[in-house]
């Protein structure tokens, strides 16, 4: 189990040329992971968008919402809300869902294309706040940035997304130090609140 605190914004269409060409810029830091695809299947679960629940190949993932802390603001360019999750991951306990209970409709298959970058998140008042290390670096506090071009029953769509990981005190300064440390030199859309949450509330709008 661990909790983490994540901000995310989801928005329909290919992913614009400008906020790729950002991610992959110099100024985020010297490590990005290469683009990983694959499919997951996520269960829908009708009028609730505190629970997930998907299986990426034989790892079945849930989790739990555990607070929402209202939106934060980046830069006067983000603005997305932010929430603490608690995970359970259970590695290679079945084999992947069959598609004959896939095309019953409770389960749903997301298609993806993500690129990630890890910051380590040094203590207060360090000269050097956030450092860019690899993604497999086993750090005990720091935040993944992930950048996913997403398809789901056909359609495109594109998220980019924050999850702050380690001591449960630190995690909403880890998320802010890195949110605003990349943030500037962001010079892309305008990423609104209105458009920020987790998986559970846009796969219930699909």
């Amino acid at each position: 189990m661990r909790a983490s605190l994540e901000m995310r914004w989801f928005y329909s269409g290919a992913l614009p040329k400008s906020l790729n060409q950002w991610f992959g810029s110099e100024s985020l830091g010297a490590y990005l992971s290469p683009p990983e695809e694959r499919e997951d299947i996520y269960l829908l679960v009708p009028n609730c968008d505190y629970l997930g629940v998907k299986l990426r190949g034989k790892t079945l993932e849930v989790k739990w919402r555990q607070a929402e802390l209202g939106t934060m603001q980046f830069a006067n360019r983000w603005e997305g809300k932010a929430e603490k999750w608690l995970k359970w991951v259970c590695a290679d306990t079945m084999a992947p869902i069959p598609a004959d209970i896939v095309a019953t409709g409770k389960w749903v298959g997301v298609k993806k294309k993500r690129a990630q970058r890890l910051y380590q998140v040094s203590a207060p008042g360090s000269l050097m706040p956030v450092m860019s290390v690899p993604v497999e670096a086993p750090i005990p506090q720091g935040c993944t940035v992930e950048l996913t071009q997403l398809n789901i029953n056909g359609s495109a769509w594109w998220t980019l997304g924050f999850e702050a990981f380690g001591s449960e005190s630190c995690l909403t300064e880890s998320l802010e130090t890195v949110a605003s440390w990349t943030s500037k030199s962001y010079q892309a859309q305008k990423l609104k609140a209105e458009d920020s949450s987790a998986y559970p509330i846009w796969l219930g709008s699909k």
